[in-house]
């Protein structure tokens, strides 16, 4: 396992911030000539730090408005229910977010992302409430995004 330093924690943090960065420009911000620092980024890459390089679009101007919490409930708790429903919930490309919770009366919470409510309609009765084990949804819908970050604390 690979123990990151300060320097590794500025090369995560800068590329958080810019995933799109030039290695010349992550050099320079962090202190480093160009090839250490695609030294490092390579470790940081092979050792599991940096998962991916994304892309973030704004939802909104692509028509898609309605942003949803669910909270959807299950008839029986066994690892093969739950294994089919996160296999399938996994193909909805609605869903941005799935997590298995516990301490509420849910034992999932999607985030999901749809046009209008006609689409969510379409998207609950076609495809959720369809799902082999599901008992109870309950819905609710944001308001305003008050929070909305994907980098972490480091």
């Amino acid at each position: 396992m690979h123990q990151i330093d300060r320097t590794d924690r500025r090369i995560l943090q800068e590329m958080q911030k810019n995933g799109a960065i030039s290695n010349l420009e992550l050099a320079e911000k962090v202190g480093l000539s160009a090839s250490p620092c695609s030294r490092r980024v390579k470790v940081l890459q092979d050792a599991g730090y940096i998962l991916n390089t994304v892309t973030l679009l704004d939802a909104k101007k692509l028509g898609l408005d309605l942003l949803a919490m669910i909270s959807i409930s299950m008839d029986r708790h066994t690892p093969e229910r739950f294994n089919k429903f996160e296999q399938t919930i996994a193909s909805f490309e609605e869903v941005l977010e799935c997590y298995l919770i516990t301490g509420q009366s849910a034992d999932y919470v999607l985030k999901v992302v749809v046009a209008d409510m006609e689409a969510y309609q379409h998207f609950l009765l076609g495809k959720l409430t369809r799902i082999e084990g599901v008992t109870g949804v309950h819905s609710s819908f944001v308001m305003r995004k008050v929070i909305d970050r994907q980098n972490l604390p480091i």
